[in-house]
């Protein structure tokens, strides 16, 4: 997300302490113009108010549009400007834009709806009410206008901020009529464009973060800086569940720079020093003993066991399911049995997690990046034990995202519970690279058993999907799992609907869970649980296909005529890829698509595998329909980034357990894809309206199939375990 970056559920729980906000679905629908509390300090001084909640203009024109979601490299934040500037009827040129705060958000109602950046919902669950924002402002801006010329409204246009009367050629610049319309009463119904006439939104405008990241300008977590700062390092129990059981202060308390030595919960240890440097250096040197508790002996291979035993277990909860499976599979002429696996991921933000924080009795303030403002609040209320009011939490661009600053913040919680110490003094927490690798929300550990019925034609007659594993609900929102179901889990492999669903008609199906959870907490890893369904879904239609004796893409054409958004994006692939036409010698195409986050994608990969079994991937095409494009260059950016992603998890991502503990530490054990290994990405855009879908996370899905099919037709060898890293691809 969503965009669950990915990533969590829109069903997510209140945020307040405890119950702090309304669900976004609801605060959504209650969404409102007109509220008269100003905005930030020019604001309360009368200098600049506002127009509505999204729009500020100045006397000189410049507007200012807020932004409630988060912007970490994806381009929602250009992409929601578009939108309202849209409406807004402005100068694009002359657009800049601002975060409210979660604390504002809750003081006026929630009027900026959610601020929950995931599941690929930043643009998707959004551009409704942001739209009417613009054309609420607009509205408010020809009217104040129309009043100064005492004419009726309707005789006036409004094109690039300015305002004109048609009748006497008469025009006014929006910044000399905003103060008037800031004191007009908010239109109650607006009309919005149609997609078709939009001039700023659906164009590849250049995006409005790109200078500042290129010439330093732009401050992230990491840069943030208060007068008489502190920096704290820190380290958990490297044991998930364990405890600090005693540590020596007096051993490191002289060293350059410490100013405080501090417990943090009853798991971890702190260093306040005034530089970071100086703090990392002091705990690593300080001697801490562990509680290391009862899952100290877990291991990779006993988790895998345990999932295993989930395949054949008599219980499980149904996701999905129509006609007889166990007659259809008994009575078949032929039957198809294969096991897949997919890994622990970490999201490998390249910026750690970091916050900083001022606490006082009467006020508590944090400033970090985050997916979800409202849920940093939430968690520094908690954590300093003051009421919502007396807190408030400032959003940061990330440095990458992924779900890993959206549903969890457990940073914010420590950088709090440090402040709270040292009261008074601002305090900058920073998570060493080991931390954040070590103390991640990992993408959850599953396997796939599938068996497919085929008659005597090579007709799919019945599939059984059953999945063992991680519930990432029931580790972040249990309160969300009705009946043993987590409905996440089953994402790409729904029955049909507007938000994940598979793309094939099976006479017999069954698709079930049997929920296995470790002590290695699960979070929202950009995609979510469509990353594996997708890799057990289609690379399984691939080995069908094949023991069918039929072409990959016909095989799949032929269980989707009821499907025809997820044909449409697979046909699109297939024609652009050029399937069935030659190839260089040693080259061989696979196939795939998928349904997640309200958007159709298809892909089709070209690799190469060479005698001594080494990997080429030389092309991906990737065709999506996201329903509509906001930003066209933006969306072929995402794709291409996801590609980076999800190839580097098919290639490379892999956490293992030893000892109860996360093996890989840094880059040098959780390797990422480099850009010499990178194919080229082609992409097709087929967007067809009526419907808005995702685009940030979908991609990632088709990433790892299509090669995995790929490398299947050039070697003959069907890898059902991820990373590749591990498999031996040297030819059958």
């Amino acid at each position: 997300m969503t965009t669950l970056s990915a990533h969590q559920p829109s069903n997510g729980p209140a945020l307040s302490r405890r119950s702090l906000l309304a669900g976004s679905a609801a605060a959504a629908g209650a969404f409102s113009f007109g509220f008269a509390i100003p905005f930030g300090e020019a604001n309360a001084q009368g200098a600049v108010p506002e127009i509505n909640a999204w729009v500020v203009v100045h006397p000189d024109d410049k507007v200012v549009i807020r932004i409630a979601r988060s912007e970490m490299g994806q381009g929602t934040l250009t992409g929601l400007a578009q939108l309202v500037a849209e409406e807004l009827n402005c100068d694009w040129a002359k657009v800049t834009t601002e975060y409210p705060t979660p604390g504002q958000n809750v003081a006026r109602n929630r009027i900026w709806g959610n601020f929950s950046t995931g599941g690929s919902r930043g643009i998707r669950e959004s551009h409704e009410y942001v739209r009417k924002g613009g054309a609420a402002a607009r509205t408010m801006l020809i009217q104040a206008a129309a009043n100064e010329w005492k004419v009726p409204a309707s005789e006036c246009t409004a094109e690039k901020s300015v305002i004109t009367h048609k009748a006497s050629g008469r025009s006014l610049r929006y910044g000399q009529v905003a103060a008037a319309a800031a004191k007009l009463e908010a239109p109650k119904d607006v009309v919005l464009k149609d997609p078709k006439d939009w001039i700023i939104a659906g164009k590849p405008l250049p995006r409005l973060d790109t200078v500042d990241k290129t010439n330093g300008a732009k401050i992230y977590g990491m840069d943030f800086k208060l007068p008489g700062m502190l920096n704290a390092a820190i380290k958990d129990c490297p044991v998930f569940g364990g405890k600090v059981k005693s540590f020596d202060a007096a051993k490191i308390k002289d060293m350059p720079g410490v100013k405080h030595v501090l417990p943090v919960g009853d798991s971890a240890v702190a260093v306040v020093a005034d530089t970071w440097w100086r703090a990392k250096t002091a705990l690593d040197a300080l001697p801490i003993v562990w509680d290391e508790g009862q899952h100290a002996n877990v291991t990779s291979e006993s988790l895998a066991a345990w999932l295993k035993e989930g395949l054949d277990a008599p219980q499980a909860v149904v996701g999905n399911q129509n006609g007889d499976v166990k007659a259809a599979i008994a009575g078949a002429a032929r039957t198809i049995e294969a096991v897949y696996s997919y890994p622990f991921q970490n999201h490998a933000c390249m910026e750690t997690m970091n916050a900083t924080a001022l606490y006082t009795p009467e006020k508590c303030e944090v400033w970090t990046p985050t997916q979800n403002g409202e849920a940093a609040l939430a968690a520094a209320a908690e954590a300093s034990g003051l009421p919502i009011a007396k807190c408030e939490a400032y959003k940061i661009d990330l440095g990458g995202g992924f779900g890993r600053r959206g549903a969890v913040h457990d940073w914010v919680r420590q950088v709090v519970a440090i402040a709270k110490q040292i009261p008074g003094t601002p305090v900058k927490l920073i998570w060493s690279r080991e931390e954040d690798m070590l103390h991640g929300r990992f993408h959850p550990l599953t396997q796939c058993k599938m068996t497919g019925a085929l008659d005597k034609d090579g007709n799919l007659t019945g599939l059984h999907m059953r999945i063992s594993g991680q519930s990432i609900v029931a580790g972040i929102f249990p309160q969300n799992i009705q009946n043993g179901r987590d409905p996440v889990v089953f994402q790409g492999l729904n029955a049909s609907g507007p938000e994940a669903s598979i793309g094939y008609t099976i006479p017999n199906l069954l698709i079930d869970h049997a929920m296995r959870n470790p002590h290695v907490p699960p979070g929202f890893w950009r995609g979510v649980n469509l990353n594996q369904n997708a890799i057990y879904l289609e690379s399984f239609i691939d080995e069908l296909a094949h023991a069918a004796g039929k072409d990959p893409l016909e095989f799949r054409r032929g269980l989707m005529k009821n499907h025809p958004k997820h044909l449409a994006v697979l046909n699109a692939a297939a024609e652009k890829a050029g399937w069935g036409k030659p190839l260089p010698a040693g080259v061989f195409r696979g196939i795939c698509q998928t349904m997640g986050f309200g958007a159709y994608v298809a892909a089709v990969a070209e690799v190469s595998v060479s005698d001594d079994g080494k990997l080429k991937i030389h092309r991906i095409v990737a065709a999506t329909d996201p329903g509509h494009v906001v930003n066209p260059a933006q969306v072929e950016r995402q794709i291409e980034g996801s590609f980076v992603y999800g190839l580097s998890a098919a290639l490379y991502g892999e956490i293992t357990i030893k000892d109860g503990r996360v093996e890989q530490e840094n880059f040098d054990t959780y390797e990422v894809m480099r850009l010499e290994a990178m194919p080229a990405v082609e992409t097709v855009l087929v967007p067809s309206g009526g419907f808005w879908g995702g685009v940030g996370e979908p991609t990632i899905a088709v990433a790892a199939p299509a090669v995995l099919n790929a490398i299947f037709a050039a070697t003959g060898k069907r890898i059902r375990n991820l990373p590749l890293k591990n498999a031996d691809l040297k030819k059958a």
